[in-house]
């Protein structure tokens, strides 16, 4: 593949964190270290054969500002917000929901099978869209693409790969999401556009991701976090045995952030209006 490798910049191990009403997962970022990877704001990995770690779930919460999205591998979650989506996404559906100028909801995970397992992305919005209208995307698995390339089986949820467009769309951050399967010493490659921010995370298994110019590089053992350096493409490969791993890049906004909880603006007197709109019921607009 022709351009410029992307070196790994940073490897970050998940820590164990406790969120809503008293779900444990494990977060990959922000941590002390490292607080987003514009426009990427949060990623969560969650997944137990304990049920007593996420059935509490997230009750009802508001976000401002941002895009939330959830990909299912195992279990369910369910799922209702105040524009009047209700149901239950399953493993290898996608939600990808727009907050915009706020937006109430809640996700409450379930088993299948005694397992639960998934990602949650936050996605910053541009200033310009902050306060865009609300909005709601659904994609069940069976409208994700599968490609099989060079032995290994990539899932499209967002962005294209050879041709094949995955269903997400019109989202600002221009993103590729894929979910990469890797068999025993396969290797892959792919295009990544340069000047996008882009990470991998692994979650099955060890890869080996190239160094400079294809030269051996760095061997990662799942769960962890790639952060990548700038470049024309990935490559990685699956080492003494299997491997699985997400693959996201997007266009940074290169805009200030201010942030409180579920509310991700551009200023502080933004995250007050936002606090105060939620204290005076003004929030939520209809329509």
């Amino acid at each position: 593949m022709k351009g410029v490798n992307r070196d790994v910049a940073r490897i970050i191990k998940p820590r164990p964190t406790i969120e809503g009403a008293g779900v444990r997962l494990k977060r990959a970022f922000p941590l002390p270290d490292l607080d987003y990877l514009d426009p990427f704001l949060l990623l969560d990995h969650f997944g137990s054969e304990n049920p007593e770690d996420y059935l509490a779930g997230f009750p009802l919460h508001p976000h401002r500002g941002i895009e939330t999205v959830t990909y299912v591998l195992a279990g369910v979650v369910r799922h209702e917000d105040t524009l009047g989506n209700a149901g239950v996404i399953g493993a290898g559906d996608v939600q990808w929901m727009t907050s915009g100028r706020g937006i109430m909801h809640e996700e409450m995970p379930g088993p299948v099978g005694g397992r639960m397992m998934g990602f949650q992305l936050w996605v910053n919005l541009p200033a310009r869209l902050k306060m865009t209208s609300p909005g709601y995307q659904e994609i069940p698995s069976h409208i994700i693409p599968l490609v099989t390339r060079e032995s290994s089986s990539v899932r499209v949820i967002a962005g294209e790969l050879e041709g094949v467009v995955g269903p997400v769309k019109g989202i600002a951050a221009n993103p590729l999401y894929l979910d990469i399967s890797m068999p025993e010493g396969a290797s892959y490659s792919q295009p990544i556009q340069r000047d996008h921010t882009a990470f991998a995370y692994v979650f099955e298994g060890e890869a080996d991701f190239a160094g400079p110019s294809g030269h051996p590089g760095t061997r990662v053992s799942s769960p962890a976090l790639v952060v990548l350096g700038d470049g024309d493409f990935l490559s990685v490969r699956a080492h003494s045995g299997p491997a699985r791993l997400i693959l996201v890049a997007g266009k940074p906004l290169h805009e200030p952030i201010a942030r409180y909880g579920p509310f991700v603006m551009n200023t502080r007197e933004e995250i007050l209006q936002a606090l105060e709109d939620l204290r005076t019921g003004r929030f939520v607009v209809p329509g």
